[in-house]
């Protein structure tokens, strides 16, 4: 690969060099479109690389070479790192050295050849269907008690389990971005792309409720437009959101342990065990790929497998 067009070759640089850092992080977030949990996750991997080709006396860029990389990861491997962080951080040099050749800071990229570990294959913990119920069920019963905290979880639940949205989807959320006549609420998702997702007749109730009641109470000057507030009136954060679930899910026995995504994982697997395709269940978690919604396929077989061998008499 050549440098890109109009780019300046440089000398070699240092790593890790702060200048090289800012200017690659400005490729993840204005060129790459990357989340702030990428964009902080890649920038920190390339400081634990350049921690470790310092150690290995390697001081300068352009003398970086695929087994100094291999080792990089070797030795985390060795230290019991998991598949999903050797493939990340695999990942996040690969796409450093990719865009450093481009911009001519190195003469070639060491990365090409660089593998790492596939991902654990771990299947989500979900809900079935009838705990689904209940978890709302009680949650509206909490929002029975005039707190217009526990309306609010009501409404975050049933917009989650509803629409299958993130829990970063969710709390980014501002009141305009739904539309409660449609059943509609339009989120921000990875990537900075914007999706529309609908939500049902439970969901908008909840959110009719908290709008009209809940909301008006928590909301102060600095509230702005954020839908879900917490008590002092600032946008609620992912750690309430996550509180909230759990709070609600240790008052139903036998269901798994899970955070906020366990209800965006349910709302996909109930989806294909009702009749969705997986296109559009991938159009509606904000999938770039569908193999990322293959695994809930995964998910209803083994429940139809369990199902068999528990019914059939020739299982």
């Amino acid at each position: 690969m050549t440098p890109a067009t109009g780019s300046t070759p440089v000398a070699a640089s240092a790593l890790p060099a702060q200048e090289l850092f800012d200017a690659f992080e400005q490729h993840l977030r204005v060129e790459k479109g990357r989340s702030e949990h990428t964009v902080r996750a890649y920038l920190g991997d390339l400081r634990d690389l350049g921690t470790h080709l310092s150690e290995q006396g390697v001081t300068d860029l352009g003398d970086v070479g695929l087994p100094d990389l291999r080792s990089w990861l070797g030795r985390m491997g060795a230290e019991g790192a998991a598949r999903s962080t050797l493939s990340r951080r695999a990942a996040a040099a690969k796409t450093f050295f990719r865009w450093a050749h481009r911009h001519g800071r190195v003469s070639q990229d060491p990365s090409l050849r660089l593998l790492a570990p596939g991902k654990d294959k771990h299947l989500p913990a979900v809900l079935r269907a009838p705990q689904a119920g209940e978890l709302m069920d009680l949650a509206g019963v909490a929002a029975d008690d005039d707190d217009p905290v526990h309306q609010r979880n009501r409404a975050m639940l049933e917009l989650l389990y509803a629409s299958g949205m993130r829990v970063g989807e969710l709390t980014g959320l501002d009141v305009d971005n739904v539309d409660l006549q449609a059943g509609t609420a339009r989120v921000l998702g990875k990537g900075a792309k914007e999706r529309i997702v609908p939500f049902g007749a439970p969901a908008a109730e909840a959110l009719q409720a908290w709008l009209a009641t809940g909301r008006p109470r928590l909301a102060t000057a600095s509230s702005g437009p954020a839908l879900f507030l917490g008590r002092r009136g600032r946008r609620v954060d992912q750690r309430q959101v996550r509180s909230s679930l759990q709070e609600l899910l240790r008052h139903l026995p036998d269901t798994p342990v899970m955070g906020p995504h366990g209800l965006r994982h349910s709302a996909a697997t109930h989806l294909l065990e009702g009749g969705a395709d997986l296109r559009t269940v991938q159009e509606l978690l904000g999938h770039a790929s569908l193999a990322t919604t293959q695994i809930y396929t995964h998910i209803s077989v083994d429940r139809l497998r369990a199902a068999y061998q528990q019914a059939h008499p020739r299982a």
